[in-house]
């Protein structure tokens, strides 16, 4: 498999948020506005979903096998069935217009989370930190939050504004979670024919970054100084986030979104050369009662 194959026909609405689960060995992903929670076994070929009563726009493993996961209500830890536990924060803006979108673990098990601003005009997304006492504002004045990856070392933070077509970058302290000022690591062209933007991200072992592009049918491999060094096509128009699978971490995976055709919406495979970065685990010890 040198190309992407359709390997899960899962038929979401908006497939997003994958992350390989080792122990499991499994595909945790999500269905945003299908308001399902997906769990695909490769090796059997098996797909189980869960429903939950409210958009979510990611999820993550935790260290004591649960689940953190960003809904439209707010961050919520949830049990090994996706049922609510706990909010350990609540929507920082209108629940009607804001809700929470792309996230990642940092090396020390802190969640970084976006939001992304329905109305598509008013910047009012942004991307947090998330807190024993609350978010925390690493950036405001976002249309749609995404793209959150670290560097193999853990000092580099990445994340993207969809809308804008940008990719940025910023110092990272994986030690006390201080990020530094955003500097742009790649601007995509956005009078290009399809207008293909910067959706979900992983980071390979040797500190590349992959991006899935929003409408644009493939998946951007960029070396650390943010140069193209490959453009991999997707069989589908809208493929919205890879990430790195199978025992070796050779596997990478993207989900889509169903496009205006009906087409899309399942989970694609491709193998590659240099493996993935392992995902960290949420630590979820400091909201423990």
């Amino acid at each position: 498999m040198n190309s992407f194959e359709l390997v899960c026909p899962a038929g979401c609405r908006l497939g997003e948020s994958p992350v390989w689960c080792p122990d499991r060995k499994e595909l945790l992903f999500v269905d945003i506005t299908g308001r399902i929670v997906h769990r695909f076994s490769p090796e059997a070929g098996s797909l189980q979903s869960i429903p939950v009563d409210e958009d979510i726009g990611f999820i993550a493993p935790s260290r004591a096998g649960q689940y953190v996961a960003g809904l439209r209500s707010g961050i919520w830890l949830l049990d090994e069935h996706a049922r609510k536990i706990r909010c350990l924060a609540p929507n920082p803006g209108d629940e009607r217009t804001l809700r929470f979108n792309d996230g990642g673990v940092d090396p020390r098990g802190r969640l970084i989370i976006g939001t992304i601003d329905q109305t598509r005009r008013d910047g009012r997304a942004g991307l947090y930190l998330l807190g024993r006492d609350g978010l925390i504002e690493y950036a405001a004045g976002l249309l749609t939050s995404n793209g959150v990856a670290f560097a193999p070392d853990g000092r580099t933070l990445y994340h993207s504004d969809t809308p804008r077509f940008i990719i940025y970058r910023r110092d990272y302290c994986p030690e006390t979670g201080v990020a530094g000022a955003a500097s742009v690591f790649v601007r995509l062209d956005p009078d290009a024919q399809d207008r293909a933007r910067p959706d979900g991200a992983a980071v390979d072992s040797a500190g590349n970054y992959w991006c899935a592009l929003y409408g644009g049918s493939r998946v951007h491999q960029y070396d650390p100084a943010g140069q193209l060094l490959e453009a991999y096509p997707v069989p589908a128009h809208i493929p919205t986030m890879p990430a790195f699978g199978d025992a070796d971490l050779k596997t990478l995976y993207v989900t889509t979104a169903r496009d205006a055709d009906g087409a899309g919406g399942g989970v694609y495979a491709m193998r590659v050369g240099i493996a993935g970065m392992p995902r960290p685990s949420f630590d979820e010890e400091p909201f423990l009662p």
